[in-house]
C-alpha cells in the first residue's frame, strides 16, 4: 500500500483498511490517491476514475485532480466539499463538510489558496484567491477567508477575524503523521 495512503488511513484512528474502508471520507481518498497516481489513459487510471467518479456522485466531493493534498487527509462526514485546481494542502488537514476551496479569477488575488500543515476547516468555510494560510491554523465553520493567515491562528467568522492562539488546533487534529 502507498505511503501517503497509509497516511490517510492513520487519521482515521489506526484501525485496518477493511474496517475503515467503509468510511466515506477514506474510500474518497483511496480512490483519489490512486486515480492521481496513474496516467489517465491507462488501465488502472482508467479503473480508479471510474471508481473516482461514482464516489463523487454518491458523496459529494468534488476535489481537483489537479489538486496538491499532503499526506493524512482526514475527511470526517461525506457531501459538499469542493477543492479546485492548482489548490495546495498540505499534511494533517481536516476538511468538513460543505468547505469550497477555489480561485479567484481577477484582482490583486488572482489564483488558489496554499495551506499548510495541521489546518482544521470547519463546516461551511469559503476559502478563496491566491492566499497562504499557515499551519496549526483553525478556520471556524461559516468563516470566508480571502486573506493570508499566519501560523498558529484561529480564524473565525465574515469578514475573518484572526486571533493568535498557539494552541489553535489542540483537541481538533487527531492522530497526526509525522
Amino acid at each position: 500500500m502507498d505511503i501517503i495512503i497509509k497516511a490517510d488511513l492513520y487519521r482515521y484512528g489506526g484501525l485496518t483498511f477493511w474496517q475503515v474502508f467503509r468510511t466515506p471520507g477514506f474510500r474518497f481518498s483511496y480512490f483519489y490517491r490512486k486515480a492521481k497516481k496513474y496516467n489517465r489513459l491507462s488501465l488502472p487510471g482508467i479503473w480508479f476514475r471510474l471508481f473516482l467518479h461514482h464516489e463523487i456522485v454518491k458523496y459529494g466531493y468534488q476535489i481537483s485532480l489537479s489538486a496538491e493534498i499532503g499526506p493524512g487527509l482526514f475527511l470526517p462526514h461525506f457531501g459538499g466539499i469542493v477543492i479546485g485546481k492548482e489548490v495546495k494542502i498540505g499534511k494533517n488537514c481536516d476538511i468538513s463538510p460543505n468547505v469550497v476551496i477555489g480561485r479567484e479569477l481577477r484582482g490583486k488575488r488572482k489564483g488558489s489558496p496554499t495551506i499548510g500543515n495541521k489546518v482544521w476547516i470547519g463546516p461551511g468555510a469559503v476559502i478563496v484567491g491566491k492566499i497562504k494560510i499557515g499551519s496549526n491554523v483553525l478556520i471556524a465553520g461559516n468563516s470566508f477567508l480571502n486573506r493570508d493567515v499566519p501560523s498558529n491562528s484561529i480564524v473565525i467568522g465574515n469578514p475573518a477575524k484572526i486571533i493568535k492562539n498557539l494552541k489553535a488546533t489542540e483537541g481538533y487534529i487527531n492522530n497526526e503523521i509525522s
